[in-house]
């Protein structure tokens, strides 16, 4: 029969047993595995301490590299722009990089006319028959109805409505006035499409077009077709320039790029995040007004080169 003082005789053996093993253990240990294990600890560490180093004197060229263009604009931009009037369309995606795209056409010479920010609420595909019924309701006597698309697609006709009171109109037709190029703004802002400058009223000679990364949400694809559309409405208008981030899934770089004809008449800059590419797109401006020549720009699938070559 199991009684009392089995057990702990058999407790005894069981603890006994585990104080063995950890003094046999701690033995092997502080011998050869001990040294092995500190071996390799000693090269992680000296492997992290290094990687630790790389890192940080890449860091140091990303930021001598952006000195020395921040140092370089004003020799290679100065003048490039003067007496040029810009207008930005901005996107949500660009929020970030505008003040630095801004910056850098100021550094040229450009006369920035006002900044539209178009909001989602502008490319949802919720809101298409809201849009065309806008339109119509804001269309100015100065615009002429024929101008803008004969369709159902409230995007398009919005964003053909904008392009013609924001751009200069081509010579020989009636300008738009000033009055009804803060009507038709107002009446976008009043809606929730956009928020424009209260002062716009002088029109553009062109177009920048600031972007950044696609749409990631369920109605991504559509949005990102609404974003094309927009471009290319400001594009039959007058010159643009896109000033994006990437050139990859469906965002705007990435369509003009994969397009023969968009390609040839919308220039598009893919780091416009970085200061590089700030400076950049005020050249690619400039080959705009220079040249009437579109070009691909930057470091990512489709860029033709890294900075437009301002020559015939």
């Amino acid at each position: 029969m199991i009684n009392f003082r089995y057990h702990v005789v058999s407790l005894t053996a069981v603890f006994l047993a585990l104080a063995i093993g950890l003094v046999v253990g701690t033995a092997a240990l502080n011998g050869p595995v001990a040294d092995s294990l500190k071996d390799n600890v000693n090269a992680l560490r000296k492997d992290n301490q290094q990687l630790r180093e790389t890192v940080s004197s890449l860091q140091r060229e990303v930021d001598l590299e952006e000195d020395f263009v921040a140092e370089a604009a004003p020799v290679m931009l100065a003048g490039k722009l003067t007496d040029r009037r810009v207008a930005l369309v901005v996107l949500p995606s660009g929020q970030d990089h505008v003040e630095g795209v801004t910056a850098m056409l100021e550094t040229a010479g450009a006369s920035v006319t006002g900044r539209v920010e178009v909001l989602d609420k502008f490319v949802d595909p919720e809101n298409g028959t809201e849009l065309l019924e806008l339109a119509t309701r804001a269309l100015p006597t100065s615009v002429p109805a024929a101008d803008l698309p004969r369709n159902s697609d409230g995007v398009e006709t919005s964003a053909a409505l904008l392009a013609n009171v924001l751009l200069e109109r081509p010579q020989g037709t009636p300008p738009v006035t000033e009055a009804d190029v803060k009507s038709v703004l107002s009446a976008y802002r009043t809606a929730g499409y956009i928020n424009a400058d209260e002062q716009i009223g002088t029109p553009a000679q062109a177009v920048l077009l600031v972007t950044g990364q696609p749409y990631v949400d369920r109605d991504f694809a559509k949005k990102d077709s609404a974003v094309v559309t927009v471009a290319v409405q400001f594009d039959r208008v007058g010159p643009l320039v896109v000033a994006g981030s990437g050139a990859s899934g469906g965002n705007v770089v990435a369509v003009v790029r994969g397009d023969p004809t968009l390609s040839k008449t919308i220039s598009t800059v893919d780091h416009a995040n970085t200061l590089q590419g700030q400076l950049v797109t005020a050249l690619a401006l400039t080959e705009q007004f220079m040249f009437n020549r579109a070009g691909q720009y930057g470091v990512n699938s489709g860029a033709a080169s890294l900075v437009p070559k301002l020559t015939e």
